[in-house]
């Protein structure tokens, strides 16, 4: 087995084969957008050099930046909520219910199963007003209240969508937490508590210091995938009222494909891309000085 893996020629004749399939399915597409990004047009009208053109026309655009916002806003509130959801679930598996979590895990993570537009369209049933009127608003006029078409304004919309997002991916986080503070050895736990740490004070100078990598790795994982997100804004409201809850991906999506603009739109993308790995980075430098600290 050794001197198989050993010979450079096996090695690259077994990864060719998925080597082959990330170029062709990851890496060209990419290119291909980067490309596309300094040219303006589509396939029916053919294609112009524009250079940086389309990137200031960006920073220029008050829908892109608007969208942009949105983007940036619901991500970090949503990366909030769903690492601190998931922690405290976590904590709650391991210290509190034990090795009887198991059931309790299973349910808080079926969500995370289920479509993210048939959870979308759920929640726009729940807030609805009129013949088809959903739960929240019959709660509403059993307590003498009127109907609130919550879907109208940009506060309830963006509520909606948050509560929607943390409900459907708390227990994924919760799951991947609970596997990270699992790692953290009993003898530690154990001693810390014979040393009077206990309560907040054990979670916060042992708990949390000890779990910081997989932590600091959920919060990157759910900031770009918050950053990303598209179905399921455009399934509760379509990013209305108007484009007030559009985020950057559904911008993309209406430029390139509704208005056959490939080139600015591909620019869209290429400015997403930048965004997440700006956020990425930020957090694994701040994370970096905390263990140098």
């Amino acid at each position: 087995m050794n001197s198989i893996f050993g010979d450079r020629k096996t090695i690259f004749i077994l990864l060719a084969p998925a080597l082959l399939l990330y170029t062709l399915l990851k890496i060209v597409p990419v290119a291909w957008s980067f490309g596309l990004s300094f040219f303006e047009g589509n396939t029916l009208r053919g294609f112009e050099w524009v250079g940086f053109q389309n990137f200031a026309t960006f920073f220029t655009d008050g829908a892109a930046l608007q969208s942009m916002w949105v983007s940036i806003f619901f991500a970090i509130v949503a990366t909030v909520g769903q690492v601190a959801l998931g922690y405290g679930l976590a904590l709650l598996y391991v210290f509190v219910l034990r090795k009887g979590s198991s059931f309790v895990r299973t349910i808080v993570f079926f969500p995370a199963i289920l479509p993210t537009v048939a959870v979308a369209l759920l929640f726009k049933s729940f807030v609805a007003v009129g013949q088809n009127q959903g739960p929240v608003n019959d709660i509403i006029n059993f307590f003498g209240g009127d109907s609130v078409e919550v879907l109208a304004s940009t506060a309830g919309t963006m509520t909606t969508a948050i509560v929607m997002t943390l409900w459907g991916s708390m227990g994924f986080y919760a799951v991947l937490l609970y596997a990270g503070l699992l790692d953290i050895p009993e003898e530690v736990i154990e001693s810390a508590r014979l040393d009077g740490a206990n309560g907040l004070k054990l979670v916060r100078h042992i708990i949390v210091p000890l779990s910081l990598p997989i932590l600091m790795s959920s919060i990157i994982f759910s900031l770009n995938s918050t950053l990303k997100v598209f179905d399921s804004l455009l399934a509760l409201n379509g990013g209305g009222p108007g484009t007030s809850t559009a985020p950057l991906t559904l911008y993309m999506y209406r430029t390139a494909f509704e208005y056959a603009e490939y080139g600015y739109g591909s620019t869209i993308a290429l400015v997403l891309t930048l965004l997440c790995l700006v956020f990425t980075l930020a957090i694994f430098r701040s994370s970096r000085r905390k263990a140098e600290v």
